[in-house]
């Protein structure tokens, strides 16, 4: 299934898509999706560490000499 979505662009910004599309011979629709799953990716990246930054620093682990001694 899918979900049509408008966005509005800024007119440089929607230039910068376009070129990027003929060069690349992709849809804009493509590079789109390509973005928005590498940004979401990213934020799942970020809360994860977040979490086991926490959990490594409450067992002590702070610094590369203390994560080599764990993996050792």
């Amino acid at each position: 299934m899918r979900t049509v979505i408008s966005v509005s662009l800024p007119e440089d910004m929607a230039s910068k898509l376009d070129n990027a599309a003929k060069e690349s011979g992709r849809a804009r629709s493509e590079i789109i999706k390509e973005s928005l799953r590498a940004y979401l990716w990213e934020g799942r990246f970020k809360k994860l560490k977040k979490s086991l930054v926490r959990k490594a620093k409450a067992a002590g682990v702070v610094t590369d000499n203390d994560v080599f001694k764990v993996i050792s």
